[in-house]
């Protein structure tokens, strides 16, 4: 399986988690629940593709931190939420890594 289709692939699984974690969030409005949960499936499906497209000089997995931090680091800039955004980004970032350059061709 090419690089670039396992981590769009992973990006999705990825985005599906976070949008699942973020259920029993309280927000106030539904829209606003709505509109975040897909900016969260967007943010990692971008973190998966990216990391996927890449080919640099650096292991897999810190490969996927880096770029899962970096993109994820608006986010949490605009939202304040540092805490919950850039745990969960670098942590799947790493494991996307891993997976794409482990599994990738």
């Amino acid at each position: 399986m090419s690089k670039l289709f396992l981590g769009t692939v992973c990006g999705i699984i990825f985005g599906i988690i976070d949008v699942l974690m973020m259920i029993p969030i309280e927000f106030p409005a539904d829209r606003s629940k709505t509109i975040a949960m897909a900016g969260a499936f967007a943010n990692c499906l971008g973190i998966g593709f990216v990391i996927g497209a890449s080919r640099l000089a650096l292991s897999g997995w810190l490969a996927g931190l880096i770029f899962g931090l970096l993109i994820s680091l608006p986010d949490a800039i605009i939202t304040g939420a540092y805490v919950p955004i850039l745990p969960v980004s670098a942590v799947g970032g790493a494991i996307i890594g891993f997976v794409v350059d482990r599994f990738g061709k």
